[in-house]
């Protein structure tokens, strides 16, 4: 998405293998997982004794069907496949084109943070062959298009730092673009600064729904943006500290595009909110209103959440741009807890009314359909 924000400065190239310790005292915890034998694909079986015909290994040293994801993503033709990833780092991009219906990938350990899926393209870098940046939605690590894709305990990140194009606008750095309907994602993370994670559709006529359970979602600018109807349970969001500015705001947790035909934007649930930064130096929201959709109608409802002090209790939102005010928007909170939940100005704190937050619900949001945890990965 086009950048309306100051560029930051150095970031954490780090934060994919520095950070564990810290990382599991502040993420939501994975429920425990059975006793799994031993092997790199745990109880999740191997090329030796497969799961089922459709179950592919990946390990980055060989010891699986294919050292990449994509590479296993390319072998998996049709629908119904199910990847095992071995623990490790797999640095390349990834797309999981529409035809791949149904695809599921398994971190084998159980531990998202022992599988990370990662590259370093920015909106701003130069593709190879020289016909221009990547853009916004090019530089994601991983694209998934397909419908009825689920991924439990997995790492999408993209660890590019805005020195790496020092002068360059382009800082966006997507670290998944999920596109299809009925995605699902259990006790996943996902890394970046600006553009983290970006819930979108195949197509502005296309609601497509998503589903984030006890996920952890980092980043600074605009970080969880898009279109889809996406709705976020038991999440901890955190915003990064950034040095290369003065004051605040350093960034926007949520940035929705909501189309207007659209009854149903971000909902988040009973998640959490917390910071690197300075108290209130983080806004909750700003409205994005696409140059491909000027009639969006950004929505986004988050409610008995803790928000912590990282957020500006006084002013929560913001505008991305004057001539779409986020008070125009359908932006709502209900029952939220925490020092950035205060409501010290009613008026900029929209309340959603108990029969409105009856209807504000998973279920509401997600309609015929009930995200389930593929029984060989549930815990």
């Amino acid at each position: 998405m086009p950048s309306h924000h100051p560029r930051s400065g150095p970031g954490r190239r780090s934060f994919l293998t520095g950070v564990g310790a810290a990382l599991a005292a502040l993420a939501l915890p994975a429920a425990p997982a059975a006793a799994a034998p031993a092997g790199p694909f745990g109880r999740y079986g191997s090329p030796a004794a497969r799961l089922s015909p459709k179950t592919l290994y990946v390990h980055p040293g060989g010891l699986g069907d294919h050292t990449s994801v994509q590479a296993a993503v390319s072998a998996a033709s049709g629908a119904g496949w199910t990847l095992v990833l071995a623990p490790g780092t797999y640095r390349e991009t990834v797309a999981v084109t529409a035809a791949r219906t149904g695809m599921t990938w398994i971190g084998a350990s159980g531990d998202a943070e022992d599988v990370v899926v990662v590259h370093d393209n920015a909106a701003g870098t130069p593709k190879p062959d020289g016909s221009g940046p990547y853009g916004t939605t090019g530089s994601a690590t991983v694209t998934l298009q397909a419908a009825d894709f689920t991924a439990h305990a997995v790492t999408f990140a993209n660890d590019f730092l805005r020195t790496d194009l020092p002068g360059n606008p382009g800082t966006q750095a997507v670290a998944l673009k999920a596109q299809g309907d009925r995605s699902a994602f259990f006790h996943c993370r996902f890394l970046g600064h600006q553009d983290t994670l970006y819930a979108d559709s195949m197509s502005l006529a296309a609601f497509a729904r998503q589903y984030y359970a006890h996920c952890y979602v980092e980043g600074d600018v605009d970080f969880v943006f898009g279109r889809a109807t996406a709705v976020f349970e038991h999440c901890h969001f955190r915003t990064l500290v950034r040095t290369d500015l003065a004051g605040a705001p350093y960034g926007f947790v949520f940035a929705p595009s909501t189309a207007r035909a659209n009854p149903y934007g971000f909902l988040a649930a009973r998640c959490r909110v917390t910071s690197e930064a300075p108290d209130g130096f983080y806004k909750l929201a700003r409205p994005w209103v696409p140059g491909s959709d000027t009639t969006a109608w950004p929505s986004l409802v988050v409610r008995e959440s803790v928000l912590g002090p990282g957020i500006d209790a006084v002013a929560p939102y913001a505008d991305m741009r004057a001539e779409y005010p986020w008070q125009d928007q359908r932006f709502a909170e209900y029952r939220n807890k925490g020092r950035g939940a205060e409501v010290t100005v009613p008026e900029n704190r929209p309340r959603l009314s108990p029969g409105q937050a009856a209807e504000a619900t998973r279920a509401g949001y997600l309609g015929d359909w009930e995200p389930e945890e593929c029984p060989v990965a549930g815990r």
